[in-house]
């Protein structure tokens, strides 16, 4: 299945004031963890947006997803209801266009991502911050195998899956190797447009 992003044209010019905080990594990197740190220790500001992705799998006690039918997905893309849309590992992924009205009500939206929408979400957005999350290649295969999810398919797929980095350069990179909490601040630091230290 092919990883190309879709993302849909946008109204006239770059949708904003708000920003568009997109998280991005390997699997296996903590992400969906520090997300989950990161929108409990956001939860009391109102401008701080954490949209659920719609997935073609089963949801996970480890992620905030809402799991939708693949001719459910279909029906919405025909429709426009995706602000993006893209696929991935053999499922299809996507964010609600609703996250259009919040960046243009000039709030901050993060979500988690494939590295393959960047390109196309900045020429559509006025203001996009991109976060890597990564780790050591040990830490992650111990994470993949750990999360032992059947859907994440074959570990050496996952670990092996490159994107372009040209056209995915991150902002922000965090090297999740140590405590959740500590790497969670950080990416709270980046999402409220605070002072980076690294």
């Amino acid at each position: 299945m092919s990883e190309a992003p879709i993302i849909a044209a946008p109204r006239a010019g770059a949708i904003g004031p708000g920003r568009l905080v997109l998280v991005v990594g390997p699997s296996g990197a903590g992400k969906d963890t520090l997300l989950g740190l990161a929108k409990a220790s956001c939860s009391d500001d109102r401008n701080i947006v954490f949209p659920r992705r719609l997935i073609t799998r089963e949801a996970s006690a480890s992620e905030d997803n809402e799991e939708v039918s693949a001719e459910a997905f279909q029906r919405a893309v025909i429709a426009g209801d995706y602000a993006m849309h893209w696929e991935a590992h053999g499922h299809r992924y996507a964010l609600s266009r609703i996250i259009d009205d919040d960046i243009g009500a000039g709030r901050t939206v993060i979500a988690n991502v494939s590295r393959t929408v960047i390109s196309a979400a900045r020429r559509n957005y006025a203001n996009v911050v991109v976060v890597s999350i990564t780790a050591p290649p040990d830490v992650l295969a111990a994470r993949i195998a750990m999360r032992a999810r059947a859907s994440d398919g074959q570990l050496a797929q996952r670990l092996a899956r490159t994107v372009d980095e040209t056209t995915a350069t991150p902002d922000f990179t965090i090297v999740n190797s140590g405590t959740a909490d500590y790497h969670a601040r950080q990416l709270v630091r980046v999402i409220k447009g605070e002072r980076w230290d690294g």
